[in-house]
């Protein structure tokens, strides 16, 4: 079978516009969450989010180009723009042999937004032709193919919480079965706006602490009391090994393991059996190494934290046989769909540099969640192999194991 590596990434998010100030600010314990500027919060009962501040679109895209794409388009060609400099491709790549594989959970939600509003108040006439080709899912993969010219596999997952993960997984099989050579994955999401913050508000899924956010997001704290919502990208360059080695790129691991499942439980509240399931697979696949890290899920929601905890257990056998695990969702909030890929850009951090970011905002011990979660600051680890988790709405999950080579 066909082996993946990855040798570019990139991201950006509410602590860091590119992958190095991103995780040193996680490992510094920064927080980006803050009361919300992108619309006034005035009227709604959640009024905190991790906005990505002081970003200029375009820097990534012409000035007149702008307009005609949602923002979450903007972040993604960000991130992927890193990751293709990162991944320093000879100017010989076949480029019919290099594809995409996005993701995004929600996609264009601002401009849904603002052309209903335009629907309602000026009507049918006024609505921008550019909404449409700057608001669907797929168009994230559509600008990125179009700004670096791959011709290859041009894939969208859009699986809530998953989807980046699930990008990323999507890329390993389309290598595997030599449906290409290289893959750049991106995930992104922008969805902070009116109808985002009050459609998960009505759900009762976000923290309502508006007066401290940088303590809000706090999983596995027992006093944790929902997710803050996050925005941002992350991108990877993935390779056939033997071309990666070939060439003398820069490997930052290979991904040994994949899991996916479904809860087939409840639209919104996942279960155990669901992630375990994904996990054993992963695990599995991966040959059942000796896992030493894992990046949490972690939402801060009192379900998903809790069922983590046990699915790991149950897949390892004990709390004593569980690895150090964090969650970086203290410091971005819940970037939705671009979570998998900032965080599997984060364990590939780490790994590189041997730390393992903390789980900040930990202060109050849940009987239910027992487990080693790097509460005291970042955390100096010898990592070979690393887990991480993404779980969504509807009981899709997906899980990633990679190894240092």
């Amino acid at each position: 079978m066909r082996r993946v590596v990855v040798t570019g990434l990139g991201m950006i998010n509410s602590v860091g516009h590119d992958k190095e100030s991103s995780f040193k600010a996680m490992c510094d314990g920064e927080c980006g969450i803050d009361t919300i500027t992108i619309f006034d919060p005035e009227k709604f009962s959640v009024k905190i989010a991790g906005e990505v501040k002081d970003f200029d679109p375009a820097t990534v895209m012409p000035p007149k180009e702008v307009k005609k794409a949602d923002r979450f388009i903007h972040l993604g060609l960000k991130a992927a723009e890193e990751a293709m400099a990162d991944a320093a491709l000879p100017e010989d790549t076949d480029m019919e042999r290099f594809g995409i594989s996005a993701g995004s959970g929600i996609g264009g939600l601002p401009s849904i937004e603002k052309n209903s509003v335009i629907l309602d108040t000026r009507g049918p006439r006024r609505i921008s032709p550019f909404f449409i080709p700057g608001a669907l899912v797929n168009m994230l993969g559509g600008f990125v193919s179009i700004a670096h010219g791959t011709k290859g596999p041009n894939l969208s997952s859009v699986t809530a919480c998953a989807a980046g993960t699930h990008a990323i997984s999507e890329a390993v099989k389309t290598i595997i079965c030599n449906g290409a050579d290289k893959m750049l994955v991106v995930s992104a999401e922008s969805a902070i706006t009116g109808v985002g913050v009050g459609g998960f508000a009505a759900m009762k899924a976000l923290s309502t602490r508006n007066d401290d956010p940088k303590h809000a997001s706090r999983p596995f704290d027992a006093d944790r009391d929902g997710f803050v919502m996050g925005e941002g990208a992350g991108a990877l360059i993935l390779e056939e090994y033997e071309d990666a080695v070939a060439r003398g790129a820069k490997i930052y691991g290979e991904i040994i393991g994949f899991g996916e499942s479904g809860d087939a439980n409840h639209i919104t509240t996942p279960s155990l059996d669901g992630p375990a399931r994904a996990m054993k697979a992963a695990y599995k696949m991966a040959g059942e190494p000796k896992l030493d890290y894992v990046n949490a899920h972690g939402t801060s929601t009192p379900v998903n934290d809790k069922n983590e905890t046990l699915a790991l257990k149950e897949l390892l056998g004990s709390k004593e046989k569980c690895p150090p695990m964090s969650s970086i969702k203290g410091q971005l909030g819940h970037c939705l769909g671009a979570a998998g890929s900032i965080e599997a850009v984060t364990c590939l951090m780490a790994m590189r540099d041997g730390i393992i970011p903390p789980t900040i905002n930990y202060e109050t011990p849940d009987e239910n969640c027992d487990l080693d979660y790097v509460t005291e600051g970042a955390r100096k680890a010898d990592l070979n192999i690393v887990m991480s988790n993404s779980f969504g709405f509807g009981g899709t999950n997906g899980v990633l194991i990679f190894k240092k080579i």
